[in-house]
């Protein structure tokens, strides 16, 4: 890392090679000095990207780093949207160092953290929504973060070893942590983590009031909008707007999403509570590949919200399920930062706007 302690990369649907994604892997792997403590969702890789990681990893072994992987196995039923892809367990049992499954049900596993060296000065994460997967690297939009900073280090070691001790995600998140400061390299920010499920409705509800309390601007994008208070909150701002909107989301799995909402009866208002929202916001949205085994994975990943000069960016949809799995979401406070996160989101929406093809129905 450089002499900031906050640094971001944003990923694009061809903006990117694998092999790029997983040089910074490498590199915030590669001064390791004691601990690495992996919690990855989807691990998938394949050339040179695969070689990479695996060097990088078995090296900080090599030297002496205590290294550990816990991944995601096994899915609830019935299956989220998109469907999980298998991990490389192979892949995964070639690095030579201690694993961990853990079982996807009745919650998914869905962190894509580490953290290095937690009880050190120079302690740091890397979060964000990119799973490691040759896809996630290269055909899907996704934010990258890596954060020095000691004592967000420590929470998320400590929600490591709940899910690393346990082999379950239920008992995970149940705290509240104080905000700490970061240093970017375009201002101070004052950054707070929460976990899921233990503060799964709270990160809801957190994300669900920013919006409802914009003064100025609203940028999102998420690959599913299905969470009830901030569905709820989108569609009476679409009937009574009071801050500039602009966001982006998965059209072909909100399509999915709403056909499964079609016959469930519980979920029986969200449909018009989304074509609300959707149609009387402005919103963009990215026609990807419908899942199916082999298929290309080139959804729109990113999952980042900004209100006015906060960023709330992370593992978490702005799902229900989101609420259940173990997730992480950062708050994230500068107008800086805010700035330029909401660049990403209007390029994103200049992009797939550009389509013509109106809103799932």
């Amino acid at each position: 890392m450089t002499g900031s302690s906050l640094e971001v990369s944003l990923l694009r649907d061809g903006g990117q090679s694998a092999e790029a994604v997983a040089g910074e892997l490498a590199a915030f792997l590669g001064d390791a000095a004691a601990t690495l403590e992996i919690a990855i969702y989807d691990l998938n890789l394949t050339g040179p990207a695969a070689e990479a990681a695996k060097a990088a990893i078995q090296a900080a072994a090599g030297r002496g780093v205590a290294v550990r992987l816990a991944y995601n196995v096994d899915f609830p039923d019935p299956l989220p949207v998109p469907p999980p892809a298998q991990p490389d367990t192979a892949f995964i049992a070639s690095l030579g160092i201690p694993v961990r499954p853990i079982a996807g049900v009745p919650a998914l596993m869905h962190h894509k953290y580490v953290v290095k060296d937690a009880q050190t000065p120079g302690a740091a994460v890397w979060t964000g929504s990119t799973n490691w997967t040759n896809d996630s690297w290269t055909k899907e939009e996704n934010v990258i973060l890596r954060i020095r900073s000691q004592a967000l280090a420590a929470e998320y070691r400590r929600n490591f070893e709940e899910i690393w001790s346990t082999g379950r995600v239920e008992l995970s998140g149940k705290y509240d942590l104080a905000p700490v400061e970061v240093l970017d390299q375009r201002g101070p920010v004052r950054a707070r983590v929460y976990f899921s499920p233990g503060r799964g409705r709270r990160m809801a509800l957190l994300i669900a009031d920013r919006l409802a309390h914009a003064r100025r601007r609203i940028r999102l994008c998420s690959p599913v909008i299905t969470d009830g208070p901030i569905l709820g909150t989108l569609a009476e701002m679409a009937a009574h707007p009071h801050a500039d909107f602009l966001g982006v989301y998965d059209r072909t799995q909100m399509a999915e999403v709403m056909a499964q909402w079609s016959v469930n009866p519980h979920a029986g208002w969200k449909a018009p509570a989304f074509r609300g929202a959707s149609e009387g916001l402005r919103f963009a949205s990215k026609v990807t590949t419908p899942y199916a085994p082999g298929s290309v994975h080139d959804y729109m990943h990113a999952k980042v919200t900004v209100v006015d000069d906060v960023v709330l960016t992370g593992s978490y949809n702005l799902s229900h399920s989101g609420e259940e799995n173990a997730e992480n979401l950062l708050e994230l406070r500068s107008p800086a930062l805010a700035d330029f996160f909401a660049g990403f989101i209007e390029q994103l929406y200049a992009t797939y706007a550009a389509d013509p093809v109106t809103a799932p129905k």
